[in-house]
């Protein structure tokens, strides 16, 4: 009998081994300017919009398992071949900080920015979309179009697909033109 509970368990903690070595990485984002990219190191540096920045490592291996919306890998540079610096983009990578892996890179372009950052008046995903109020009590209204790209805690989604509760914070990166405001990367923050 006491065999029997010894296999069990050594093949319980290997299934549990393989199972967590065989993990998908989700897949986080947030924006900021490149000011450094060093292929030969195989890292990226950035001074993140969060004010976290620091050196991304670049994704070398093939064999990761990511948790990487395809939609959204298809709007993007793979990390491996980005050499663009001074710039802003968005960063999409995997781990904490300190250790975060890039996986892909989006150029947001020339456009001046405007970065918010507020919480959630009101998400109407009929109109796409997404009013914000900062801390001075000002809404502001971004519309959210099929190149919106968001993050949470499931990791990144198109913007359509985003959705967050009436008060929940979020920063928003968004191209204004003709006066209207286009959300480019929406993230919500924890509290």
């Amino acid at each position: 009998m006491r065999i029997g509970f010894v296999h069990v368990g050594l093949f319980m903690g290997a299934l549990s081994f393989t199972m967590a070595a065989n993990a998908q990485q989700i897949v986080h984002a947030m924006t900021g300017k490149v000011t450094a990219v060093s292929q030969g190191n195989k890292t990226i540096e950035v001074a993140t919009d969060d004010g976290s920045g620091g050196v991304f490592g670049i994704l070398a291996q093939k064999d990761v398992l990511l948790n990487f919306d395809k939609n959204v890998k298809a709007m993007t540079t793979p990390a491996s071949s980005f050499t663009k610096a001074n710039c802003e983009v968005v960063v999409f990578y995997y781990g904490e900080e300190g250790s975060r892996t890039t996986v892909a890179v989006e150029d947001l372009g020339a456009s001046p920015l405007v970065k918010a950052l507020g919480t959630v008046v009101k998400l109407d995903k009929h109109a796409h979309l997404l009013t914000i109020k900062d801390d001075a009590g000002q809404e502001q209204t971004f519309h959210i179009d099929a190149k919106t790209l968001a993050d949470s805690s499931a990791g990144v989604v198109e913007g359509q697909k985003f959705d967050a509760n009436k008060g929940a914070k979020v920063q928003v990166t968004a191209a204004t033109e003709n006066g209207a405001s286009t959300a480019l990367f929406i993230r919500a923050l924890t509290l």
